[in-house]
């Protein structure tokens, strides 16, 4: 069954299900031990966890899926996919390393 997006388009679906994937690894690697940290309960941890993922699934289902217009894209020029390439990257680290903050003191 393809993806459409509101105006019954079909959608590549490969972008949301990488970005879907990762925040479900990303939430359930750090979710429930970072709230455990401060000090909520397992099952408190692992609900909060799941709903932050799942925020986070429908964003990018709206975003990439719902309100994507697919006759608009076209090839981004090799310079600027670097650049957010290594921004993203850095996003990225900057991520993990305030994630890791609380489970360091």
């Amino acid at each position: 069954m393809p993806f459409r997006n509101r105006e019954g388009a079909a959608v590549d679906p490969v972008p949301y299900l990488v970005v879907a994937s990762l925040a479900f690894l990303l939430c359930f690697s750090f979710g429930p031990v970072y709230c455990l940290a401060l000090g909520s309960s397992l099952p408190v941890a692992v609900a909060a966890t799941t709903l932050v993922f799942a925020l986070v699934a429908v964003g990018a289902y709206h975003q990439m899926v719902w309100t994507t217009r697919p006759e608009l894209h076209g090839e981004v020029p090799a310079v600027q996919r670097l650049h957010r390439l290594f921004y993203l990257g850095v996003l990225f680290a900057l991520v993990f390393l305030a994630l890791s903050l609380p489970l360091l003191l």
